[in-house]
């Protein structure tokens, strides 16, 4: 028993892993953050910093909040985690596809089509691609470790990345030529085409603007990580 209780606070110390999840509980409930922050034992200030990913629970804590919503520990601790390998493929995936006319792509451009392309597979399948964080920051969703993963792919030579310029621009390298995107399935690059065909030969700023006005956007607060369930409010037409 006390193996399987260690085993579930490490876990749970990855508290951004939970942060969507736990504020979709929490929304789906319709119950405020005072509430909840009333039965853990805590100030709203610090359960805020729970949904935001910025504060570890306790196990203590955890067993309140399962209590609160009738689930058991264990299914708290199998929330999926962030696929980060697969989220990479995404990266290669969308620089091969017809995403621009020279094969080169901005930065922050890159970045809200991978938003746009994990919460639309959650819009259409209850269920995002990569399982990523996306935290609201100033120039729109991303999750902390996209600059981590553009510069191991560089460093991998899968990518390039011209820093010249104003705007940073990313191709596809030479040692992603016949690299395999073998954790994605076939209709989920479908869906990344289809976004890269909507968006090819539109201006960065362009689309920034229109994950900006999108939903999940609009109703989080700056630094806060993007519930995926807030896309399924979205019109259609607006998801991506």
């Amino acid at each position: 028993m006390f193996a399987f209780y260690t085993q579930i606070m490490y876990t749970l110390d990855m508290s951004t892993k939970y942060a969507s999840f736990i504020k979709a509980l929490r929304t789906k409930k319709g119950i405020s953050q005072l509430v909840v922050a009333e039965k853990l034992g805590l100030s709203r200030q610090s359960y805020m910093a729970v949904e935001r990913g910025i504060r570890e629970m306790t196990l203590q804590e955890a067993e309140k909040l399962c209590e609160l919503y009738g689930i058991s520990i264990e299914e708290l601790s199998k929330v999926t985690a962030p696929q980060y390998e697969k989220y990479k493929q995404m990266i290669l995936a969308y620089l091969k596809s017809p995403v621009s006319t020279d094969g080169r792509v901005p930065k922050t451009k890159l970045a809200k089509l991978l938003y746009l392309a994990d919460f639309a597979w959650y819009y259409k399948k209850l269920e995002s691609m990569s399982g990523m964080q996306y935290l609201r920051r100033a120039y729109g969703p991303v999750p902390d470790s996209y600059f981590r993963a553009l510069d191991e792919l560089e460093e991998e030579g899968k990518i390039t990345i011209d820093r010249k310029g104003e705007a940073m621009l990313v191709s596809i390298g030479a040692g992603a030529i016949r690299h395999k995107l073998d954790l994605l399935q076939g209709e989920e690059v479908e869906l990344m085409k289809k976004i890269s065909t909507k968006w090819k030969g539109k201006r960065t700023q362009e689309i920034v603007d229109f994950t900006h006005e999108q939903l999940p956007y609009k109703l989080c607060a700056p630094d806060e990580v993007i519930p995926y369930e807030l896309i399924t409010q979205e019109n259609q037409e607006y998801v991506y």
